[in-house]
């Protein structure tokens, strides 16, 4: 079930609702157990049958995290160790098995990939219940109420894309009576944030969808201005995509009194590559921060040791988003990034170096945009490929407008020069889509930033400077309705957010 889906909607978020509050009148525990009840509803919609997989998870989780907390000593550390290795082992198998066995199997062998359905978000859970079992270890975790923990992993805004949760900030707010009563103040703003996050998803990635697929296609070859047109679509698509689902998920959470961790904070105007991974995907470079940099030593054990950690946890969080080479060369290069920028500020001198001047944001997003390419790619050798045509070396290609100026110079002579030229048909929505992407991505403020009056997430905004800021008011609920009517008006193609493949 879409959050851009008109049975989401139109149906399945106003029956949660109505259910949520009229049970929020016999107590807490009541509107919890019936918004665990809708989010695991919301994961059987997809598939039934790995609606099983999840529960015995939870449960599995659950139980483990009680034995922990209750053991002392070597007995503690045992069911720690066993209760992560069944929980990689099942991602392992469900996400990696034809990875790992394709990649075993020498050339020509002539093996067929097993028949392994991905169950839908279940990095997201896996990675979820890991924290919550090391903090239990760390004797961090301390709810045992076995349905606040369901609903903690299985939340619906968050449970297929994101963001990566922390007991510490979700535990509270399930336990907290006065968010199982309606709010008007929670209502105004959960839905003016969702409908922005739906007019990213709807008015912008999906129009960029078009301008990108063409060129990742394997054996495309694209030339020269095709490329570049495809890559900054895909550039884009995947910032709005991302961002709206981010923005969209912390505004239906928030129509249940709930606060989720920001997500996603502008990364593109980032002015290095670190400062990037601080504003994208923020939860999950939290987690490899926290539980995978941290636990390999991080900066402790010196500087050579600390650049092997940095790249060992590229590398696999790359693998995390998917089991193929191109994710594991993207995690790779962006730990070269991190490296080179590490060594940058040691040259510099100062364990602060001064902030890069105007060519800071550019080559951050020059760096970004080309790793990118290996990120959609469907294979090493596509991204091969489109990274020389944007060299130009599969030629160039020019827009179609520009026929008849080939063909008036073709009559007096001068027709060798476009030979072998592919012509581009530019028209349709695409093109205005990516300019108006650019604009915004780099030029205005993003959506917590604009709600920064009413703290819109769990972290605290400042506001942008220069930009209005949300009010309560009859001009901004006359253009967030206009909004969404737009959005209605667009939804005859439905697609699946870009993050549920991870």
């Amino acid at each position: 079930m879409l959050f851009n889906s008109f049975g989401f909607l139109f149906l399945y978020l106003p029956a949660v609702l109505a259910g949520y509050f009229l049970l929020g009148r016999l107590g807490a525990r009541w509107a919890m157990a019936w918004l665990a009840a809708a989010s695991l509803f919301f994961y059987g919609y997809w598939s039934l049958r790995f609606l099983p997989l999840l529960f015995a998870s939870i449960c599995a989780n659950y139980g483990a995290a009680i034995l922990i907390a209750g053991a002392a000593g070597a007995a503690r550390k045992r069911w720690l160790g066993c209760a992560l290795a069944g929980n990689l082992l099942l991602l392992a198998y469900y996400k990696y098995a034809n990875f790992f066995a394709a990649s075993l199997m020498p050339a020509g062998a002539g093996w067929n990939a097993w028949d392994i359905v991905l169950p839908i978000g279940i990095s997201f859970f896996t990675f979820t219940q890991i924290a919550y079992l090391v903090d239990c270890y760390r004797g961090g975790a301390s709810d045992r109420r076995f349905v606040h923990y369901v609903l903690f992993v299985s939340y619906f805004p968050h449970l297929v894309a994101g963001p990566v949760l922390h007991h510490k900030e979700m535990m509270p707010q399930f336990a907290d009576p006065d968010n199982a009563r309606p709010q008007a103040e929670n209502f105004a703003i959960g839905l003016s944030i969702f409908v922005l996050g739906l007019a990213k998803k709807v008015l912008l990635a999906d129009t960029l969808a078009p301008l990108a697929a063409p060129v990742f296609t394997a054996g495309a070859h694209p030339q020269l201005l095709e490329a570049w047109i495809g890559v900054l679509a895909y550039t884009f698509q995947l910032y709005f995509d991302f961002s709206g689902y981010s923005d969209m998920a912390i505004g239906l959470s928030r129509l249940f009194g709930v606060r989720l961790p920001l997500n996603f904070s502008s990364p593109y105007k980032a002015r290095n590559i670190s400062e990037f991974w601080r504003c994208w995907h923020m939860t999950l470079s939290r987690f490899l921060r926290d539980y995978l940099y941290i636990a390999l030593g991080g900066n402790r054990a010196g500087r050579v040791r600390r650049y092997v950690n940095l790249m060992a946890t590229m590398v696999l969080g790359g693998l995390w988003h998917g089991a193929g080479w191109t994710f594991v060369a993207w995690g790779a290069l962006h730990g070269a990034f991190l490296i080179l920028h590490q060594g940058w500020r040691r040259m510099r001198g100062a364990a602060q170096a001064p902030a890069p001047g105007r060519w800071g944001v550019p080559l951050t997003f020059l760096c970004v945009m080309l790793a990118w390419v290996l990120f959609r790619a469907p294979d090493l050798a596509t991204a091969a490929d489109i990274l020389g045509a944007l060299a130009g070396g599969n030629g160039v290609s020019l827009p179609r407008g520009l026929q008849f100026l080939a063909g008036a110079l073709e009559r007096i002579g001068l027709h060798a020069g476009f030979e072998g030229i592919r012509w581009m048909a530019l028209d349709g929505a695409g093109l205005p889509a990516l300019l108006a992407a650019a604009v915004l991505a780099f030029a205005a403020p993003n959506t917590q930033e604009i709600f920064c009056h009413y703290q819109p997430c769990i972290e605290r905004i400042l506001r942008h400077p220069g930009w209005p800021a949300w009010r309560p008011s009859r001009r901004w609920s006359v253009a967030i309705s206009a909004l969404f009517l737009c959005c209605v008006f667009n939804m005859n193609r439905v697609s699946e957010f870009l993050y549920f493949q991870f």
